[in-house]
C-alpha cells in the first residue's frame, strides 16, 4: 500500500512537470510577431479596405442618396434636422435668447480684452456659430469669443504691433492669427492628430486657466479704474506697479463705484441662480440688465460728462469681408503662424473638454476628430469675415444646457438675435460705460478658478499638482506663453522621469491562493524562501532606464540577503524570478542588461527566470540567444517559475 502510493505521488508530480514544460512551451514556441512594415502595411490595407467597402456600398446607391450621405458627413444638420420637431424649435428658441443675452455684453467685453474694437466681439458671435451649427457635432456647446483665448491672442500678437499705435495692423495680424488656427484645427481633425491636444493635460489646464483668470481680472481694472494709461504687459507685477502709479494720480472714481455696483447685482444674481435652479435665466440675463441700466444711467445723469468713460462708437451691419485684410507678405507670418497653433491648440483644448463633459451628460458620444474639423472650419471662415478666434465658452454652454437646449439650433438663434442687435441696437451702446465691461468680465472669472480641483489634483498626484502651480505662476509672474511652455515642459518632464525611473516590486505568495503580489501593497503576501521575485512596473525596457533597471534588482537582491534587524542573516537566494508581465516591448539596451543581470547572479551561484513575457519580449530574447543562456527559464506563471527552483 505505501510504495503503490509513493508511485502515485510520483505519476502526479511527473504529470505536473510535464504540463509546466507543456505550458512553458507555449510561451517559447510562440509564433514570430509582425515585424513593424508589416504593422504599417496592414494598417494601410485596413483603413484601404474600409475605404473601398463605404465607397462600394455608396457607388451601388442612386446619384442622389450618395450626394446626400455625403453632404450628411460634412453637415450633420442634414441628419439630425430631419427628426427636428417643433417641441424642439420651442426650447431651442428660448436656449438661444436666453445664451444671446449673457453672449451680446461678454463678446463686446471680450473684444475689448482682446485689444479690438467691440464690433469685432459681435461679430465672432454671428458667423463662427452659423458654420459650427450645420458642421459641429456637439449638441449643446456654444460657440463665440472667450476670456482665456482672448488674453492669450492679445498678449501674443500686441508683442509684433502695437494696437494702440497701429489698430489697423493689429487687426490685420488678428484675422491671419484666426486664419493660421483654423487651419491646423482642420488639419487636427483631418489627420487625426488630436493626440496633439494632449500636451496640455488636465493638470497644466486647470492651472494655466486659473492664472489666466487672475491676469484678466487684474487687467479688468484698467476699465473698473477708469485708467487711460495702462501697461501691455500681463504679468502681475507690471499691473500692480501700473494701478499703483494710476492711482496715486487724479483719477475718478465714478468709474469705480458704478462698475463695483453693478458687480455685485451680477454675482448676487447668479448666487441665486445657483441656490434655486428655477431662477437660472437670472444669472444669464444679468449682464444685459446690467449694459441697459447702466447705459440708460449714464445717459439721462449725462455722467460721460463727469469723467465716466464710455464706449462711444460701435460699428453696426453685417460682417464686413475681411479675406482683403489677410497680409501674407508682412515680415511677421512666421511668427503669426507660430502664434496661430498655439491658440489652435488651447481653444480646441478648452471646446473638446467642454464638448465632451455635456456629451456624457446627455449619453451620447462626441466625435473628436469631426469636432476639430467643425471649430477649424468655423475659423477659417470667421478669418474672411471680420472675426476672431472661437471656441466653445463653458460658461454659455451651461447657460444653453441650463435653459432645455436640444439641438445647436440654439447657436443659430443666437447668433441671428445677436445680428439683430449689430443692425439696429448698436447706436444704443453709446453710453455704455466701459467700467461695466469690466464688470461683466469679472463676473464671469470666479469659474475660471477651480481650487477643489487643484486641490483634488494635489491630493491625487504630487508631481500633477507641479504642473498645475507651474503654469499658474508662470502665467501670473512672467506671460501666458510661458505660463503654457512651463506646463507642458513639466508634463513631458513626469512622462520621462516615470520613464528613466520605472518602478519595480518585490512579491509575495497570498495565503490561500495561487496569486503573487506586492509584499508592500500586501503585507500577508509571503515570501518564498530561497527565491526572490521580482516584477517590472515599466511598459518599456530602454537604452533609458535598462541601467536602472538592472542595478535595482541587483540591490534588491543584496538588501534580501543583507542581515535583519536583528543581526540574523537572512536566507541565500538561489532563484530570481523576474516577472515581465507589464513589458509590452523590449530594445538591445534593454536585453544587454539583462544579460549582464544574469552574468551578475550566476557569478554568485543564482540563477535567473523569466516569467510571462509578451509577444515582442519573447520573440527578440529568442532571437538574441537570450533564452538559451538562461537555460530556457521562461514560464507562463510565477507558480510555475518557483517550481523549478527544485532542479537546482
Amino acid at each position: 500500500m505505501a510504495s503503490s502510493a509513493v508511485e502515485t505521488c510520483k505519476l502526479e508530480d511527473m504529470q505536473v512537470d510535464i504540463e509546466k514544460n507543456v505550458r512553458s512551451q507555449w510561451v517559447l514556441n510562440a509564433p514570430e510577431p509582425p515585424s513593424p512594415w508589416e504593422v504599417v502595411v496592414d494598417s494601410v490595407k485596413k483603413t484601404f479596405s474600409q475605404c473601398r467597402e463605404k465607397f462600394s456600398s455608396l457607388i451601388d446607391q442612386p446619384c442622389t442618396t450618395l450626394v446626400l450621405s455625403i453632404l450628411q458627413g460634412i453637415f450633420p444638420i442634414l441628419s439630425w434636422g430631419r427628426n427636428y420637431t417643433a417641441a424642439k424649435f420651442r426650447k431651442d428658441f428660448l436656449a438661444g435668447l436666453t445664451i444671446a443675452s449673457l453672449c451680446i455684453p461678454q463678446s463686446i467685453g471680450y473684444a475689448t480684452l482682446a485689444h479690438l474694437d467691440p464690433q469685432y466681439g459681435l461679430y465672432t458671435s454671428v458667423v463662427p456659430p452659423l458654420i459650427y451649427a450645420v458642421m459641429g457635432t456637439s449638441r449643446e456647446i456654444a460657440i463665440g469669443p472667450v476670456a482665456v483665448v482672448s488674453l492669450l491672442l492679445s498678449s501674443m500678437i500686441q508683442k509684433l504691433v502695437d494696437p494702440v499705435h497701429d489698430p489697423v495692423g493689429y487687426t490685420k495680424m488678428v484675422f491671419l492669427a484666426t486664419l493660421f488656427a483654423g487651419i491646423f484645427q482642420t488639419s487636427f481633425g483631418l489627420f487625426r492628430l488630436g493626440f496633439l491636444v494632449d500636451f496640455l493635460s488636465h493638470a497644466a489646464i486647470v492651472g494655466f486657466v486659473g492664472g489666466a483668470a487672475i491676469v484678466i481680472g487684474l487687467q479688468q481694472l484698467k476699465g473698473l479704474l477708469g485708467i487711460t494709461h495702462f501697461t501691455t504687459k500681463t504679468d502681475i507685477i507690471s499691473v500692480i506697479k501700473a494701478v499703483w502709479e494710476a492711482i496715486h494720480n487724479p483719477w475718478n472714481p465714478r468709474n469705480f463705484i458704478l462698475g463695483c455696483s453693478f458687480l455685485v447685482f451680477i454675482l448676487a444674481s447668479r448666487f441665486l441662480g445657483k441656490k434655486k435652479k428655477k431662477l437660472f435665466w437670472l444669472a444669464s440675463i444679468s449682464p444685459l440688465v446690467t449694459v441697459i441700466l447702466s447705459t440708460l444711467f449714464v445717459f439721462l445723469t449725462r455722467a460721460d460728462k463727469n469723467g465716466v468713460k464710455i464706449v462711444k462708437h460701435v460699428k453696426g451691419g453685417l460682417n464686413p469681408i475681411s479675406i482683403h485684410q489677410l497680409d501674407f507678405n508682412n515680415p511677421y507670418v512666421g511668427e503669426v503662424a507660430k502664434i496661430g497653433l498655439v491658440i489652435a491648440v488651447v481653444a480646441l483644448t478648452e471646446s473638446v473638454a467642454v464638448g465632451r463633459s455635456f456629451a456624457s451628460i446627455k449619453g451620447y458620444q462626441l466625435d473628436g476628430n469631426k469636432e476639430m474639423m467643425s471649430i477649424g472650419f468655423t475659423n477659417i471662415i470667421g478669418s474672411l469675415t471680420s472675426c476672431y478666434v472661437a471656441t466653445g465658452s463653458f460658461s454659455r454652454t451651461a447657460v444653453n444646457y441650463a435653459a432645455g437646449c436640444e439641438s445647436l439650433i440654439s447657436n443659430i438663434v443666437m447668433a441671428v438675435t445677436v445680428l439683430i442687435s449689430l443692425l439696429f441696437l448698436t447706436k444704443l451702446l453709446y453710453y455704455t460705460p466701459t467700467a461695466i465691461l469690466a464688470s461683466v468680465i469679472l463676473s464671469a472669472l470666479p469659474g475660471l478658478i477651480d481650487f477643489p480641483e487643484a486641490f483634488k489634483i494635489w491630493k491625487v498626484d504630487k508631481l500633477d499638482f507641479l504642473a498645475t502651480a507651474g503654469a499658474f505662476f508662470g502665467v501670473l509672474f512672467a506671460s501666458v506663453e510661458i505660463g503654457l511652455l512651463v506646463a507642458v515642459v513639466i508634463s513631458f518632464s513626469k512622462i520621462i522621469l516615470i520613464s528613466i525611473r520605472p518602478g519595480t516590486e518585490t512579491l509575495g505568495k497570498l495565503p490561500g491562493t495561487d496569486l503573487f503580489c506586492d509584499v508592500y501593497q500586501y503585507p500577508m503576501a509571503v515570501k518564498i524562501p530561497g527565491v526572490m521575485i521580482i516584477r517590472l512596473k515599466s511598459a518599456l525596457l530602454c537604452f533609458a532606464n535598462a541601467n536602472f533597471v538592472r542595478e535595482s534588482i541587483i540591490k534588491w537582491v543584496t538588501q534580501e540577503e543583507s542581515q535583519d534587524d536583528k543581526g540574523n542573516s537572512r536566507s541565500t537566494t538561489q532563484l530570481v524570478i523576474l516577472d515581465t508581465s507589464n513589458l509590452v516591448n523590449i530594445d538591445t539596451s534593454g536585453i544587454a542588461s539583462l544579460e549582464e543581470l544574469h552574468k551578475s547572479l550566476s557569478s554568485h551561484g543564482k540563477q535567473l527566470a523569466i516569467v510571462n513575457p509578451r509577444w515582442q519580449v519573447i520573440h527578440k530574447l529568442k532571437v538574441s540567444n537570450f533564452v538559451n543562456k538562461i537555460g530556457g527559464r521562461v514560464f507562463l506563471t510565477v507558480e510555475e517559475a518557483v517550481g523549478c527552483k527544485s532542479e537546482f
